[in-house]
């Protein structure tokens, strides 16, 4: 046997896929990162109602998405494997929870708090994987996830408090992410089939709340009525371009990208809306993001050793 150490050169084909990925993956987290200043215009109306209007309208959208594209045919294979319907419940469960957080979060001026959550996630992420999974963790790896750790006990030291919004946000994203990684299925019909498994105990909150009096939907105001339809759209397509992106780049590349929403958040909340920076907070973060380069130092490592791994040939 002999070993063939030069890597095959992209074709043109290959490179142009490659591209589109960028540009798909890059257009999601873009828009992930402007989630914030989106549920700005929210204020005054309330968490719960926006993250139901969210869930009905998600809904519509993408069924409207798959019946276009000739895929609600995934909807229905998926809603006949009980086994795909139960994890789908647990991540449903999960990501709404992480929606609520997330809302009222940033109604109560605490975007920091949500960046933090976001760039803790890959870390909780491995962690979590350790845990149910059993994987080892490379010794860079257990380097990063101590300092996060650290970063997270000085916070609680130096501010008074642990930041639990940062940790619910990084737990149940982080929970969703592994349960729809277990879960053989897609992105986009994954999404209806959470959506409308919420969507009768949404619509019988709305109507509950409805009949009580309050204003579910605030019509006097049509910028945010405009937004709360928009809210299905901004939902389902960053997801949608997500997921064309990361069928076509390595997963280490999706793992550099995801860096960009949490960072607009931090600068948004900072030079946007002023939130006050404390040492402790400033401290906490510089921690994290020391975990997260060599996270991604480590990354990038095990990426370049597997390419450039000889393949053998006879």
């Amino acid at each position: 046997m002999t070993a063939q150490s030069n890597q095959p050169v992209p074709t043109t084909g290959e490179a142009a896929e490659a591209r589109t990925g960028f540009i798909c993956a890059l257009s999601a987290y873009l828009m992930w990162g402007v989630l914030p200043a989106f549920f700005k215009l929210f204020e005054g109306v309330r968490a719960d109602f926006v993250v139901a209007h969210r869930i009905v309208w998600s809904v519509i959208f993408v069924t409207l998405f798959l019946v276009i594209f000739r895929r609600f045919g995934e909807v229905t294979e998926i809603l006949r494997q009980p086994r795909l319907v139960r994890n789908l419940c647990i991540s449903t469960v999960l990501i709404v929870a992480n929606w609520l957080v997330f809302v009222w979060a940033v109604e109560q001026k605490m975007v920091l708090d949500v960046s933090l959550g976001y760039f803790i996630n890959p870390l909780v992420s491995v962690a979590l994987a350790l845990v149910v999974l059993r994987e080892r963790l490379s010794r860079l790896q257990g380097v990063a996830v101590a300092l996060a750790t650290g970063g997270v006990l000085m916070q609680a030291l130096l501010v008074g408090g642990l930041p639990w919004v940062s940790l619910f946000l990084a737990a149940t994203f982080a929970g969703y992410g592994y349960v729809r990684k277990i879960t053989p299925v897609r992105a986009t019909p994954g999404l209806l089939i959470e959506t409308l498994l919420l969507l009768p105990f949404v619509l019988g909150y709305l109507a509950l709340n409805w009949s009580w009096g309050a204003d579910i939907m605030p019509t006097g105001n049509p910028v945010v009525v405009t937004a709360l339809i928009s809210s299905g759209a901004l939902t389902a397509v960053p997801l949608i371009l997500f997921s064309a992106g990361a069928r076509r780049l390595p997963l280490v590349m999706i793992g550099l990208l995801q860096y960009i929403a949490p960072s607009m958040h931090f600068l948004q909340a900072v030079f946007v809306w002023g939130e006050p920076l404390h040492m402790g907070t400033l401290t906490t973060f510089a921690i994290i993001w020391v975990a997260l380069a060599i996270f991604s130092y480590d990354s990038i490592a095990r990426w370049h050793r597997q390419r450039h791994t000889p393949t053998p040939t006879v």
